[in-house]
C-alpha cells in the first residue's frame, strides 16, 4: 500500500518533474498536470486522495481551478503552493477551498509531512457526531454539511466547518490552539497560530454580525478559542 496517492498540478515544468520524483521515492502513488484544465480532467480520470495545485498558472489559474475543484469534490484535500505570502493571498486561497498552503520555496520534508497527514485524515474513517447543534441563531447539521444563520445558509470551505464543529460541540469551553490545529490538520500541526488566526477570522466575517466585536467565537488570550455557551 502506498503512502497515499498525490496529484501535482503545477505549470513549472522542472518543480513538477522534482516534486513527482521526490514524492514518488518517498512512496506516494504520484500524478500530475501542467494547468488546471488538465488537472481537473485527471480528477475525472483517476482518484486521489490530495491535490498539490500551485496557484500562479496560465489558463483558468489556480484560484478558479480551486474553485471547481472545490465543488466537484467536496472532501478531497486541497494543499496549495504559492509563491504569494501576503494575508489576502492565503485568505483568497482559503476561501477558494483550499485545505492548507505551503509559500514556496518550503522545505520538502514539511510538505511531505503535511501531504501524510491530509491523507491519513481521508484515509481514517472518523466517527462523526451527527447531532445537529443551534446556538443563538447560528445552527450547524454535520449529515447536510450546512451552517445557517437566521435561517439562511451561510458557505464555508470544509475546514471551516470543521473547526467551526469542534468549537460548537465544546460550546462554553476554550479550546487551545494546539488542540484545534492538531484535531482538524493533523498531529504534524500545532505551531501555526497565526494560520489558525487566518481560518479564525474568516469564520467570523460568515458568521458575526460584527467580526470586530464577535458574539460567538470568541478568543482566550494566550489559550485559544472558545464558541459562546447558549
Amino acid at each position: 500500500m502506498t503512502q497515499g496517492s498525490v496529484l501535482i498540478v503545477e505549470d513549472d515544468s522542472a518543480l513538477r518533474h522534482s516534486l513527482h520524483s521526490t514524492l514518488q521515492a518517498l512512496g506516494f502513488s504520484v500524478g500530475d498536470a501542467s494547468n488546471g484544465e488538465n488537472g481537473l480532467l485527471e480528477l475525472r480520470q483517476s482518484s486521489y486522495d490530495v491535490v498539490l495545485l500551485d496557484m500562479n498558472m496560465p489558463g483558468i489559474g489556480g484560484m478558479a481551478t480551486c474553485h471547481k475543484m472545490r465543488e466537484q469534490y467536496p472532501r478531497l484535500p486541497i494543499i496549495v503552493l504559492t509563491v504569494l505570502d501576503r494575508e489576502e493571498d492565503k485568505v483568497r486561497a482559503l476561501d477558494a477551498g483550499a485545505d492548507d498552503y505551503v509559500t514556496k520555496p518550503f522545505q520538502l520534508s514539511e510538505l511531505a509531512a503535511r501531504i501524510r497527514a491530509a491523507v491519513r485524515r481521508v484515509r481514517t474513517p472518523v466517527g462523526e457526531d451527527t447531532r445537529a447543534l443551534q446556538i443563538g441563531d447560528v445552527a450547524l447539521d454535520p449529515v447536510t454539511h450546512r451552517v445557517t444563520k437566521h435561517d439562511e445558509e451561510l458557505h464555508l470551505t470544509p475546514k471551516e466547518f470543521e473547526l467551526l464543529h469542534l468549537l460548537m460541540q465544546h460550546a462554553g469551553k476554550p479550546l487551545a490552539h494546539n488542540r484545534l490545529l492538531k484535531t482538524i490538520w493533523g498531529q504534524e500541526y500545532g505551531g501555526e497560530r497565526e494560520y489558525l488566526r487566518t481560518y479564525i477570522s474568516q469564520l467570523r466575517k460568515k458568521i458575526e454580525d460584527d467580526p470586530a466585536e464577535p458574539q460567538y467565537l470568541l478568543t482566550e488570550n494566550y489559550v485559544g478559542y472558545r464558541f459562546r455557551q447558549e
